[in-house]
Parts: structure tokens; C-alpha cells; sequence
């Protein structure tokens, strides 16, 4: 599949970026160039635009992921070009690809087939250089705290308790916990610390929730990196570090402009992880698609117990607006692993296992009705489906009244999503449902997260590990309670154990710890043993990337 989608995008026949840009009532002074199909889109037009008619937000999001892949990105994608294809003004937002991922296992985020978005390879790699800024301001803070305690350390802060750690974008577990500072007195003071991969950063995070550059810089003075001798937290701001972090984001914070394969418009910015953040593009990004267009088609990572919860009770909550719609993407192949078949025997009819992983569709499907939105089950066509197994699921929705519409978008591009883009603005315009959220802010720390298990997750409750219990504590005395919540917890499970698939029931969720990330303007809950450092494979997707005598990339998927 690599190599296919490879070829296809790079047989793509893309429009210049100034073309886009006016097709969207841009001009040329409205954009910034990063060749002739990337750009940057100045912030004077957010300005400028401020008092259009907002366009209407469409969520993408699906089941819990499996190795079998369930093709969100790809559905997203698909389905802006399905609004194209039917006449509506419609434009996708997208996060950045990690390069971690990319050269990892998990790949690229640009979609897939002939639902994509171009050009490809510089999405997984480089780009317009978002992530590498983000990755320079995250730890130009790491140097100007070692440096502070290096020349006298006025601030007080304890080395022991410093919870900023430095930031590289790439999958690399040696980096999880390391001993700076050796060498001698003149290297500073010998300190243990670690690295983050970049998109779990909270710098990423900021720059995401932020909705201009003043607003970037009052999140960033905020972030606390540290704790006094005597338990006080230090901020960036208490460090002087807000401007020169700011000025290192003032071009990244700038949503990219690109295209999909068919030509509609794509803002593709920022990357938040969402098991271990909150996973969805930038407000910028999301608020600016709304002005430029009718629909704005985006996507939050992972499955709706992660991504779209955090989509719907953060990022909507913190942009300001309220979604019209959302689709949960499945695949045969997926729902048969929930239902117990290993990956190796996904090729084999099994309707059974099909029946029993529907399960977890179905605790999905009651998430998002949870949120009171009208919502379409994608059912993403796979070659290997068999017809017996697409007329089970077809049944199953159809008995239990959930509208759903079958996707072909990898092998058909957007004519593959007509029937799905039809039923989405048909819920749109007949929705007489009011959005509703799954806690209260006002709602204490323990509430919110316990709400977030037992609503989203199904659990029967929650149990607070001993560190957890005394950072609540703490966290009400700083005056945090009242921030929201983002859950860390693994991608593959409802549960915090992700070798438990399918629909678990009577389980209970443990918070092993909380983490303020108070410029983002939540604090993290951790469940179960979560990594903000992956490492690689034992065969990393970059052992089969090259490049040829002409310059083009080869093995990116």
C-alpha cells in the first residue's frame, strides 16, 4: 500500500497554491510562499474575516485503533473532496504529521489512495518547518532554566523538581530519561531529565489552543516548569522566557495551506498527540476554515473515547464554537480484531467475530450521542470485505437505526464519499438536537475525569493512585480544580490496558498522576502506563525509505 500511495500522489496533477488561495478569496498578499504548493496564511486575515458568517465544523473521528488500520485521515480527506465533488464550499483541516510515527510504524497523516493530501512527502517530512520551531522553543526554555540555576538560581528552583523536559521529534526511547550537566562545574549543575517527543510537548499544545499571537504568549508565561525549594511553581514567565519562545512560533503559529489530491483546499497545523494531549489541529487553523468556507471537515486523533472527546469538551470549549456534525469511521477489519481474530487471519470471512467486535462501534456511537450531535457511521470498504460481513454490519446499523453510509475513498477518491457527504449535510440541516458537553467547568478535578470514565469509556468508576490524590490537593490550592481535564490513556482500549479490546464492562480507570499543563488550560490525567517518549519498531518503516539519482522520495507511506 506504501508504494501505491506514493505513486498515486506523486502522479498528482496539484494547482499552484496562489490558485487555492483564490479559490478561497485569498490574494497574493494574504499568503506566504513556501514554493509553488505550500503556504502560510497571514493572521491579518482572521482580522479581516472576523465578522463573516462562521462555517458549520464536521468532527471525523472512529472506533478504537487496531493494527488492522481504520483510515480516518483518509475519510477525512475523501469526504472534503466528496463536498467538493457535490457542489458544496467546503475546505479539510488537518493535524502535521509527526515525524516520530513517520519514521516509525505508524507512517504518515496525509491520508491514503486517491484520498490524499499533496504533497505528500513534505507533510511527512519537514514541511513548512512547524514542528522543528516548536521543538526550538520547547527547549530554548530547557536551556534558559539550566542556565538560571547555573548563574545563581534567584528563583529558587528545586533541579529535583523540574517537570520540564526537552523536546526532539522522533520515536527514541534512550532519550526517556537522561543526566544532563556532566562534566564538570563549567557544564552547570548535573540534573537528571528527559526528552518528550515533540508533539507531546506543551509548547505544541499552546500553540493549538492559542487564538492569536498576544493570546500565544499569555499561555506560554503561564507554563509551569518547575517547583521552588519549598513547593511554589515556577512559570516561563517567572523564568523571562514568554518573548523569545513566542518569537521563535511568530511563523509557526501561521496555518499551512495545501491541497488533496482533488484540488480542495487543506489547512493542515499543528499535531498534538491525542492519547497523550489533546489531539486535533490548531484553533487558528480550525476558526480560520470556518471563515473561508461553508464546511469545515476536520478530524481528532484516534478513537472518539480519545480524540473527539477532547475535540468536543476542550478545543470547542476553548475555540468558541459549536460542531454540527460527526463521523465514526469503521472498518470490517477492525471491528473482526475487537471481536478477537488475530491480524494474521483478517483475510478469512469470520461474521461471528464481526457480531461480537460491533461492540465496541456501539459504545462509540453512544459517546457521541452522549454530546447530543447528529452523527453517520463511514463504514470504510476494504477490498477483502466479503459481502456476507459489509450485510451483517448494514444490518446491525440499519436495526439499531444508526444512519451510515459505505466509503470507498482509498480506491475512488471523492466520488467514493458522495453517498456519505449527502447523509452528513442531510443530518446537518434537519438537526434539532442542542450540543451539550460531558462535565461543567465548575465541576472539581476528580468530577470531571470520573464523568469523562464513566460516560466515554464505560468504566464503573475510578480510582485515584496515592500521588494522584495528594496533586488534587495541590491543584485546588494553586486554584487549578477548575481547569479541564485531558485524559492520557492508551489509544488501543477503552480501558487503560491496551491489550483489552472490543466492549469491556465493570472495569475501573486508575489515574496514576496529574500534570499541570496550565498554558493549555488543562491539567493531564494519566492512566495506566503512558509513554510521551515512543521508541521504534524492531523494523522501523524508515529501514524502507530512499531516495532516487532525481530526488524523488521512495518508501514514505
Amino acid at each position: 500500500m506504501e508504494n501505491i500511495d506514493l505513486k498515486i500522489a506523486q502522479q498528482a496533477k496539484m494547482k499552484k497554491i496562489i490558485d487555492i488561495a483564490k479559490s478561497l478569496g485569498l490574494s497574493q498578499e494574504d499568503i506566504e510562499l513556501y514554493g509553488d504548493y505550500k503556504a502560510k496564511i497571514s493572521l491579518d486575515v482572521q482580522k479581516r474575516l472576523a465578522d463573516k458568517k462562521d462555517g458549520k465544523v464536521i468532527l471525523v473521528t472512529a472506533i478504537n485503533p487496531t493494527p488492522a488500520g481504520e483510515g480516518k485521515s483518509t475519510t477525512t480527506v475523501g469526504l472534503g473532496q466528496a463536498f467538493t465533488k457535490v457542489g458544496k464550499d467546503a475546505i479539510i483541516a488537518l493535524r502535521e504529521p509527526s515525524f516520530g510515527p513517520v519514521m516509525g510504524v505508524k507512517g504518515g497523516a496525509a491520508g491514503g489512495g486517491h484520498a490524499q493530501v499533496v504533497p505528500m512527502e513534505d507533510l511527512n517530512l519537514h514541511f513548512t518547518g512547524d514542528i522543528h520551531a516548536i521543538t526550538t522553543a520547547n527547549n530554548a526554555i530547557s536551556a534558559m532554566i539550566d542556565n538560571h540555576i547555573h548563574q545563581g538560581n534567584d528563583l529558587n528552583i528545586d533541579p529535583r523538581r523540574i517537570s520540564w523536559k526537552r523536546a526532539l521529534d522522533m520515536n527514541d526511547r534512550a532519550l526517556r530519561q537522561v543526566v544532563v550537566g556532566l562534566g564538570g562545574i563549567g557544564n552547570s549543575i548535573p540534573r537528571e531529565d528527559g526528552f518528550n517527543i515533540t508533539v507531546a510537548s506543551e509548547i505544541m499544545a499552546v500553540l493549538c489552543l492559542a487564538k492569536d499571537l498576544h493570546d500565544l504568549k499569555a499561555r506560554v508565561k503561564r507554563i509551569v516548569i518547575a517547583n521552588t525549594y519549598d513547593r511554589k511553581p515556577v512559570t516561563v514567565g517567572d523564568l523571562g522566557a514568554e518573548g523569545a519562545v513566542t518569537l521563535i512560533l511568530k511563523d509557526a503559529i501561521k496555518p499551512n495551506l495545501v491541497q488533496t489530491l482533488e484540488n480542495t483546499p487543506a489547512l493542515v497545523h499543528g499535531g498534538p498527540f491525542a492519547n497523550i494531549a489533546h489531539g486535533c489541529n490548531s484553533i487558528i487553523a480550525t476558526n480560520m476554515g470556518r471563515k473561508l468556507a461553508d464546511y469545515v471537515i476536520t478530524e481528532a486523533g484516534f478513537g472518539a473515547d480519545l480524540g473527539a472527546e477532547k475535540f468536543l469538551n476542550i478545543k470547542t470549549r476553548q475555540a468558541g464554537f459549536d460542531p454540527s456534525a460527526v463521523v465514526i469511521v469503521a472498518t470490517i477489519r477492525a471491528l473482526k480484531m475487537h471481536g478477537g481474530v488475530k491480524k494474521s487471519d483478517l483475510g478469512e470471512e469470520n461474521v461471528d467475530a464481526l457480531k461480537q467486535g460491533i461492540e465496541n462501534l456501539a459504545k462509540h456511537i453512544e459517546t457521541v450521542q452522549s454530546f447530543n450531535l447528529p452523527y453517520i457511521v463511514a463504514i470504510n470498504h476494504f477490498i477483502n470485505d466479503t459481502d456476507a460481513e459489509v450485510e451483517a454490519l448494514e444490518d446491525w446499523l440499519s436495526t439499531n437505526n444508526h444512519p451510515y453510509a459505505v466509503s470507498q475513498v482509498w480506491e475512488k477518491g471523492g466520488e467514493g464519499a458522495v453517498d456519505l457527504a449527502n447523509k452528513v449535510i442531510e443530518a446537518i440541516d434537519n438537526n434539532q438536537k442542542t450540543f451539550t458537553r460531558t462535565y461543567d467547568e465548575s465541576d472539581p478535578l476528580e468530577v470531571k475525569i470520573e464523568k469523562i470514565a464513566k460516560t466515554v469509556y464505560g468504566a464503573s468508576g475510578v480510582s485515584f493512585a496515592k500521588q494522584a490524590q495528594t496533586q488534587l490537593k495541590k491543584f485546588k490550592r494553586e486554584g487549578w480544580d477548575k481547569l479541564q481535564v485531558c485524559m492520557a490513556k492508551t489509544q488501543m482500549s477503552l480501558t487503560d490496558d491496551p491489550k483489552v479490546y472490543g466492549r469491556p464492562r465493570d472495569f475501573v480507570i486508575t489515574v496514576r498522576e496529574l500534570r499541570p499543563s496550565i498554558g493549555a488550560g488543562f491539567i493531564v490525567a494519566l492512566c495506566g502506563e503512558m509513554m510521551t517518549m515512543p521508541g521504534l519498531p524492531k523494523v522501523p518503516a524508515a529501514m524502507q525509505m530512499d531516495i532516487d539519482e532525481d530526488g524523488n522520495a521512495k518508501g514514505l507511506f
